[in-house]
């Protein structure tokens, strides 16, 4: 009876068990294919022939979307582990602290990542003293959020002795699984362009010089050679726009509506591609380690690549509507490339490579800061800050990146001031342009700062007039300035002897307006270029003895250039300037006329740079010493490479005179032949005999001799030869 009790309540699911009856195995089992012999039974018996199954038919199409139908509970579907540990970064070397400091610790680090999206959850594991262990978990809203922040602080230095390692989560799973065999990687095939410095080891010392012509259409690459220039390279829409060389001449950049190009090597074979949409301003770095492109697309930015292996290392978002962005270069490079800055409205910006990051990962705050410039040869960045209220002006020397003030001089009635480095960074010219007490009168003044010396003294310089252009001598202590109304100018000028500034002499009712010294020093040109009046006026000046060697005229030059030895200058008149003779002329140093490079529609000429000599200054005061020496050997290959190019011009003339006198016999010839032929046209009547009035045996031969030169050489002296 108690079996058949436990049987009933075993059954029914609704009724309790007690704890106290105990059932049979054996029972149990009996009981449960009792059931399923029942379940299978009423299966059967709702199955029969005729009825439908209740399922869809193949070509059934459900317009009701499972968004649709169950919205609510989708969105309460789980993450799927993938998409969450992508969400989720963890960031290592953080600093380990103990629990005094972890709050300061945790405020920070979320400062710091909460700027690229909304932080869900932080975890900060801990050991069991309460001290942090170096690493942090963050989880953002979305994977984009967490890769920007991969993307921005991966590799950031927090200080000293912290870097952070940042990475999403899911990567632990990913490299979890590498395969412990090693697989030999393929080796790609070196890609090589040829020696970057080949244009180096021309024999003859020739230099290069690119041109764009044809309206832009054609760009090629010549070399300076005698009496015309070489070709070296030319191609068809090599760029759409300008063209620039790299500051030692190594890379040839092009520009294109999709990015940048580079060039190098003898052939000029493709060395790199930069893609940036609507490029319109590049710029290197002093090193030739960068590039720096500013594209107005949607968005503007300025980006900095690594040329060697074509990387994007810093994206700079710029709005254009802005002022200061409108300023070109954006960023400017110290001499040695380890330090970039721009100007912003009120502040300095200083970053370090190759990390990109602000040095000390912070700005300085300068108001109303209004021009900043980097030393030619040491970290030293000069800034000027303009009045305000009854606070001065103001310029400073900036050491960086110690950011300790060199030197400090506050100036008074300031309207305008303008900093010039020399090219050794030897001194700071600050050029002030300053208005009386009434504010009517304007004229300026030279601020020299002595950079190499105890405490940067500085001269000071008057000048009663407005000075129009300033320009230092590269090589040695001398500078030279424009001042007056322009068109009306006076050249000055100065050089510095033991501290002091002396005036050497000023040449007045120049029309010049643009200052072009040598690279080698000692010469300039007074030139008044494309705007001014009258253009294209040239001044040759030797500064030794102050003394004019040469004054010519380019009718409408726009641009006047020195190539990098100093020994040739060229100016000239764009077709982007103007429509009509476009051309470049090359002059020598001492302002005589070379040659006029004449190519259609000619747009743009830039001689390529050279690197700087490794000769020490003792070498190559030794290399002047002895000019005369070398000057004997450098005259005779001058005159012997002439005699070859003379040789060759001769040999031209006679083929083309010889081909033309064949030409010549063979039309004669044809000509009498055809006599029978023409006589029959013209009813047996000898028309050439007609046309010239002559018979052929009436012709007579004339000779005319005519004398082009006369030279008079004195053989010997009479008293040597009476001796």
């Amino acid at each position: 009876m108690a079996d058949v009790m436990a049987q009933e309540v075993q059954m029914d699911p609704g009724v309790e068990m007690d704890p106290g009856v105990e059932i049979d195995p054996g029972v149990e089992m009996d009981h449960e294919v009792e059931m399923e012999q029942e379940v299978e039974m009423e299966e059967e018996e709702c199955t029969f022939s005729g009825d439908s199954d209740y399922s869809d038919d193949s070509d059934f199409v459900d317009e009701i979307s499972e968004e649709e139908l169950l919205g609510d509970l989708l969105k309460e579907k789980p993450t799927e582990p993938s998409e969450v540990n992508d969400t989720v970064i963890v960031v290592d070397g953080v600093p380990k602290v103990g629990p005094e400091r972890f709050e300061k610790l945790c405020n920070l680090l979320h400062n710091i990542f909460e700027k690229f999206g909304a932080v869900v959850s932080s975890g900060f594991p801990k050991d069991s003293d309460g001290k942090t262990r170096g690493y942090v978990f963050f989880e953002y809203n979305d994977v984009d959020a967490a890769r920007e922040a991969i993307k921005q602080k991966d590799g950031f230095k927090l200080d000293k002795a912290h870097t952070f390692r940042v990475n999403v989560v899911s990567d632990f799973a990913k490299y979890a699984k590498v395969d412990e065999k090693m697989a030999i990687p393929e080796k790609e095939p070196f890609n090589y362009v040829g020696n970057l410095q080949s244009f180096l080891e021309d024999d003859n010392c020739h230099d290069q010089f690119c041109a764009i012509y044809d309206e832009g259409m054609t760009t090629g690459i010549y070399s300076n050679t005698a009496p015309e220039p070489t070709i070296v390279a030319e191609r068809q829409r090599w760029t759409e726009k300008y063209v620039r060389w790299s500051p030692y001449g190594a890379y040839f950049a092009t520009i294109h509506s999709k990015g940048i190009a580079l060039w190098g090597g003898a052939e000029f074979k493709q060395i790199q591609r930069f893609g940036h949409q609507q490029v319109h301003f590049i710029d290197f770095s002093p090193c030739e380690k960068y590039l720096v492109t500013l594209g107005q697309g949607e968005p503007a930015a300025v980006i900095i690549w690594e040329i060697l292996n074509g990387m994007k290392k810093r994206v700079f978002p710029i709005d254009m509507s802005q002022e200061e962005n409108l300023r070109w270069p954006t960023f400017k490079w110290s001499d040695d490339g380890k330090y970039f800055a721009r100007m912003l409205k009120g502040v300095i910006q200083v970053y370090e490579t190759p990390n990109m990051n602000l040095l000390d990962k912070k700005s300085f705050s300068v108001p109303n800061v209004s021009q900043f410039c980097w030393s030619p040869k040491d970290n030293l960045l000069a800034y000027w800050v303009a009045e305000q209220d009854q606070i001065p002006a103001r310029v400073v020397i900036l050491n960086i990146p110690s950011r300790h003030e060199v030197r400090v001089k506050n100036l008074f009635n300031v309207q305008d001031i303008r900093l010039h480095w020399h090219n050794e960074g030897r001194f700071l010219c600050v050029k002030v342009d300053r208005y009386n007490k009434t504010k009517k009168i304007h004229y300026s003044t030279f601020e020299i700062f002595h950079i190499n010396e105890k405490q940067v003294p500085v001269d000071i310089i008057e000048q009663k007039e407005q000075v129009q252009a300033f320009a230092w001598e590269p090589t040695g202590n001398k500078f030279c300035c424009l001042h007056g109304i322009p068109g009306y100018t006076s050249a000055s000028f100065y050089e510095i002897k033991n501290l002091k500034v002396e005036l050497l002499s000023t040449l007045e009712r120049k029309s010049a307006s643009h200052l072009f010294w040598s690279p080698a020093g000692q010469f300039i040109v007074l030139a008044s270029v494309e705007g001014n009046n009258p253009p294209g006026i040239l001044e040759f000046i030797d500064t030794g003895d102050m003394s004019v060697m040469h004054i010519a005229e380019h009718p409408g030059a726009s641009d006047v250039e020195w190539d990098p030895t100093g020994r040739y200058i060229v100016s000239c008149a764009s077709y982007w300037a103007q429509k009509e003779d476009a051309a470049a002329w090359f002059w020598s140093f001492q302002g005589k006329l070379l040659r006029k490079f004449r190519r259609e529609k000619l747009c743009q000429l830039l001689w390529r740079p050279k690197p700087p000599t490794l000769l020490s200054p003792e070498q190559c005061k030794q290399i002047k010493k002895d000019h005369k020496k070398y000057s004997k050997g450098f005259d005779a290959k001058d005159r012997l490479l002439q005699s070859r190019v003379s040789k060759e011009i001769l040999g031209k003339r006679r083929e083309l005179m010889d081909s033309y006198t064949e030409y010549r016999q063979k039309c004669s010839a044809q000509y009498q032949q055809d006599t029978p032929y023409r006589r029959e046209l013209r009813n047996d009547v000898n028309t050439d005999e007609i046309e010239c009035g002559v018979i052929d045996d009436e012709w007579t031969e004339v000779k005319v001799e005519s004398l082009f030169s006369e030279e008079n050489e004195v053989i010997a002296d009479d008293k040597k030869g009476k001796e």
